[in-house]
């Protein structure tokens, strides 16, 4: 008995039906990836060495005269004189100075900021800047979208009602996910053009205290006024330009003729300084040319103090090739009270690599080591937002304050050492013998170290 030709015909077109539902399912991610571009999921880093045309193709030492040329020119800012530079240790030398100066501003106040969550710093910020913008003080507060998705809708409401203009950058969305992974990591303020901050922290509480307890994290910050207040400015206009399409101006978000720079006995007065802008860019970006910079320079010490240290192979090499040819190298990064573990890891699958070549590496024993800075020979400091991983160098947009002052590399030299006094260093022979199940973690880590 032959069968119904209209049935056949009915289950071929229903067979039909769901092999196209499941193409369309299974090629989601496919559509996800041509929306998102491969290049903005994997992107690394593109600087492999640092060469110079003169002096046997070996970096200019930081204390060579081309020095700041070559940064010029690497980084594209000039190092200008005359800026005041107070190199700030955690929350408790932190936030009551911030306190201080967001109560003094007369005209402006632009904040841009990663990561805040409920608490006290928050609430301390938000009832400081709501009292400024009722005294008639301009205020403007970006916030990165994915930083700052603890905090409640209430809080930016109540911020918009108190007279502040919010931001929000980058927001998720299906046609901006080619900009999704890029964040914006910038931790900046400036106080009515003439005084500004910048560092890895956050407005939340895990960075109140002296970052020498669990719950109190390690972070080094820096206030500073000078000419790198402009350039910090000018980094904020330009991201509230992409998240808002206006471009700010007027003589209120520049200091006032005549002002007066508040500094303390702490501070470095008459440094040769840069504020850094990196913004993710498809070739080099400004924060791999100034890590590799940096690292090449080195002559004698080269101080690495970095909270997620995942370098990929040729930042690798270019740490390696400092310690072979005679820089004291040393890192100092999280250990157990690490809040990525993941990065932790990769990090670790690293270390045989440096240990090897002699570099020495310590782990912050007492809470999570958040700070982001180098110190090359006691000259030359980098104290800003970039992390030694990918993410920074490639995907987000990052600051860092630069100086080149032997005053303030004394001061982080010293703050770098005293911080190993409650670190646990890493022994070669102690780290060969860890056992089978962790090298798999870490390989496993290591997989996605780009992305990390």
């Amino acid at each position: 008995m032959s069968a119904n030709p209209e049935k056949v015909r009915r289950s071929i077109r229903n067979r039909l039906f769901w092999l196209v539902i499941v193409m369309l399912i299974a090629s989601i991610p496919v559509l996800l990836f041509a929306m998102v571009g491969l290049p903005h999921v994997f992107r690394s880093a593109h600087v492999r060495d640092v060469v110079a045309l003169e002096a046997g193709g070996q970096a200019p030492g930081v204390a060579s005269a081309h020095f700041a040329p070559a940064f010029a020119l690497l980084a594209g800012t000039p190092l200008t004189a005359g800026n005041a530079v107070e190199v700030l240790a955690n929350g408790d030398a932190t936030f009551p100075r911030l306190w201080v100066d967001l109560r003094s501003a007369r005209h402006s106040i632009t904040v841009q900021m990663y990561y805040a969550g409920p608490g006290k710093v928050a609430d301390r910020v938000s009832s400081i800047l709501i009292e400024r913008a009722r005294a008639g003080v301009d205020v403007f507060f970006l916030h990165d979208a994915f930083g700052t998705q603890d905090l409640p809708p209430s809080y930016f409401e109540e911020l918009r009602a108190g007279g502040i203009h919010v931001a929000v950058f980058r927001p998720v969305r299906w046609h901006t996910l080619d900009r999704s992974n890029h964040r914006l990591h910038v931790r900046g303020i400036v106080i009515d053009g003439a005084t500004a901050y910048t560092g890895g922290f956050g407005f939340d509480d895990q960075w109140l205290g002296d970052g020498k307890r669990p719950q109190q994290w390690r972070e080094t910050n820096v206030r500073f006024a000078g000419p790198a207040v402009e350039q910090l400015q000018a980094a904020f206009t330009a991201n509230w330009a992409e998240a808002t399409g206006q471009l700010l101006t007027g003589e209120r978000l520049l200091p006032p003729d005549g002002v007066a720079v508040t500094t303390t006995g702490s501070a470095a007065a008459g440094s040769d300084a840069a504020l850094v802008y990196s913004p993710p860019l498809e070739g080099s970006t400004t924060a791999e040319r100034l890590i590799a910079l940096s690292i090449a320079s080195a002559r004698q010490r080269l101080y690495i103090a970095n909270a997620y240290f995942v370098p990929d192979a040729d930042f690798l090499q270019l740490l390696v090739d400092a310690a072979g040819r005679g820089v004291d190298v040393r890192l100092l990064t999280s250990g157990a009270y690490t809040d990525v573990k993941t990065t932790r890891l990769a990090g670790r699958s690293r270390y045989a690599v440096l240990l090897a070549a002699g570099v020495r590496i310590y782990e912050y024993r007492p809470t999570n080591m958040h700070a982001k800075t180098f110190v090359v020979d006691g000259e030359w400091t980098v104290i800003g937002t970039m992390n030694f991983d990918n993410r920074s160098m490639a995907y987000n947009n990052e600051v860092a304050l630069v100086v080149l002052d032997g005053r303030v590399g004394e001061s982080m030299e010293s703050m770098f050492l005293d911080d190993l006094r409650r670190a646990d260093e890493i022994q070669p022979g102690e780290f060969s013998t860890r056992s089978r199940g962790q090298r798999l973690l870490e390989r496993a880590a290591n997989v996605v170290a780009s992305l990390l």
